[in-house]
This record gives structure tokens, C-alpha cells and sequence, in this order.
């Protein structure tokens, strides 16, 4: 989050619900979803001057090695960062270029206080293609407040995503045009051996079939003209990403999270056939 036009003001109050510090770790992943290596960290995003600037601390400790430490302050935010209203948020390039990296971080925050889960957590996610068409590496970073215990979630199967999916997308636009909220459906059933079929529908647009092939630990859906691969992953995360980024196409960058059986957040960042940032949409929903 670096320096630029100052933010409008809802902005930087959705920054501030990420306040406080964050336990947890970065866990580099392969693009076929292997784990590579995890390294425990502490993020610390602590408001000064009443609010209106931001100091981020983030310190690694990665095993058998000096820790490192990294300290930003910013009062406003980059022209690549956007806020939606739960202080999920996503931050990356603007434009796509093949001569140069590219790629964004996505994250959701949750806050319980009901049952056996109490706290705030949060499950962050960078994907980086370097120069290249296809992804280079994923980072998943999970993170629980200081001071309460982290929830233990399995890692994503396709059988816990079976069945029907409803709730509501809010969705931000970097240009501050106003925002759009519509219901949404999502339905996954199998279709075979190793395959499902998925029907997705935003508010009154059609809806929009496909099917998936399991892959290892990918779900990938190679139909159309923009094949797209689903990554599942640790913590009930999943990554869904352009298999091969195709020019002239749109695409998108997605985080999922199974925040319990019942309960699903997804965040996507969106690019138009000209490769540039379009919009940031927060999903919510639940099984029905």
C-alpha cells in the first residue's frame, strides 16, 4: 500500500478494521498446490496521528534464519488498493503487461463471537505471474488477532463445496463509481468420476454452466476462451486463477475461504479484455 491521490475517506475506514495485530504465517504454495515452505509472521497495522495515518509492521521468522522486519507508513492508499465494506480488500497491478510481473494480493477478514469461535481472522492470498502467461507462485497467508486463539479449518475438498450456494456480492470499482450489490447462486454437483458441474448466476444475468475435472488438488475448467483452474488449498482457501492468461480475453483473480461448513467468503478481482483492473467483488454466502 503505497502512496498516492488521497483515499476517500469510507476507504480508509474499511483499512481501519484491519487494525491490530495479526499472528500467523506465509506459506509459499507451488501452482500445482503443493506447500513449499511456512514462515511464522506478526503483522502489526497501528493507526497514529487520530487515525488518519497507518503504520505497518510486518516481521517474519523463518526458520533457522534472522528475522526480518519491514515498516510502512502511508496516510493515503495507492491507486491499486480497494476496500470493500467488511475491510476485505485487494491490492496488485492495475494493468496487466507481458513484459513485466504481474499480479495481487486478495483478503478476507472474519470476525465471531458466537459457539466455540471467537476473535477476528483473516486469510490473505498473493498471486504473481512474472512476465509469463501462466501463474509463478501463490502465497497464502493466514493470520488470527493476537490474544485469541486461531481457528483450525481442514484443508479444501470438493465434496464440502458440493451443493448450493446462495448469498450477496458487493462489488467496488476503482474509478469510485458507486457501488453494486446483487444476490448470487452457486451450485456444484458431480458429474462423474473426478468431475462436477458448476452453475453460477449474478443477480439477473444468466447463468453460466461449466464443468470441472479434478486434477490432483485443481479443479479445472477448460471450456471457453479463458480456461480457468481452482487451487485447494490449506484452511478451507481455495485460489482460482486463468490457467494461461489469454490477450484479448477478460479474466480474474479469486480467493475462496470456507469459514465453516455452512459459510463461504470469495473475493475477485476483475480485468477486462485490455487487461486493465476493472472492479473488486466481495461474495458472501451460505449453503442452502
Amino acid at each position: 500500500m503505497t502512496s498516492a491521490t488521497p483515499a476517500p475517506s469510507s476507504q480508509w475506514a474499511r483499512l481501519l478494521k484491519n487494525q491490530g495485530t495479526w499472528v500467523g504465517s506465509f506459506t509459499q504454495i507451488s501452482p500445482e498446490g503443493q506447500v513449499q515452505q511456512d514462515i511464522p509472521s506478526e503483522v502489526a497495522l497501528i493507526p497514529l496521528n487520530g487515525g488518519n495515518t497507518m503504520r505497518q509492521e510486518i516481521r517474519k521468522m523463518p526458520p533457522g534464519q534472522p528475522p526480518s522486519e519491514t515498516v510502512l507508513e502511508y496516510s493515503s492508499l495507492g491507486r491499486g488498493v480497494m476496500f470493500c465494506e467488511t475491510g476485505a480488500f485487494s491490492q496488485g497491478s492495475i494493468q496487466r503487461s507481458p513484459v513485466s510481473d504481474f499480479g495481487a494480493e486478495l483478503g478476507l477478514i472474519h470476525s465471531s463471537n458466537s459457539g466455540t469461535e471467537r476473535g477476528a481472522s483473516r486469510l490473505r492470498l498473493a498471486q504473481i505471474y512474472p512476465k509469463q502467461p501462466v501463474l509463478g507462485s501463490l502465497t497464502l497467508i493466514r493470520e488470527h488477532l493476537a490474544g485469541t486463539d486461531p481457528v483450525q479449518r481442514p484443508h479444501l475438498s470438493v465434496d464440502q463445496l458440493l451443493g448450493t450456494w446462495v448469498g450477496e456480492a458487493e462489488t467496488v470499482f476503482p474509478d469510485f463509481q458507486p457501488p453494486r450489490t446483487m444476490a448470487t447462486r452457486l451450485e456444484l454437483q458431480p458429474a462423474g468420476a473426478d468431475s462436477v458441474t458448476q452453475t453460477l448466476s449474478f443477480g439477473q444475468s444468466p447463468a453460466i454452466q461449466s464443468q470441472g475435472q479434478l486434477v490432483g488438488s485443481a479443479l479445472r475448467f477448460d471450456q471457453g476462451r479463458q480456461p480457468v483452474t481452482v487451487l485447494l488449498l490449506p484452511s478451507g482457501a481455495s485460489a482460482t486463477f486463468p490457467t494461461e492468461i489469454q490477450s484479448g480475453q477478460p479474466f480474474f483473480l479469486e480467493v475462496g475461504w470456507l469459514i465453516n461448513p455452512t459459510l463461504r467468503q470469495r473475493l475477485i478481482r476483475t480485468y477486462n479484455d485490455r487487461g486493465s483492473w476493472e472492479s473488486l467483488t466481495l461474495v458472501v454466502e451460505r449453503r442452502v
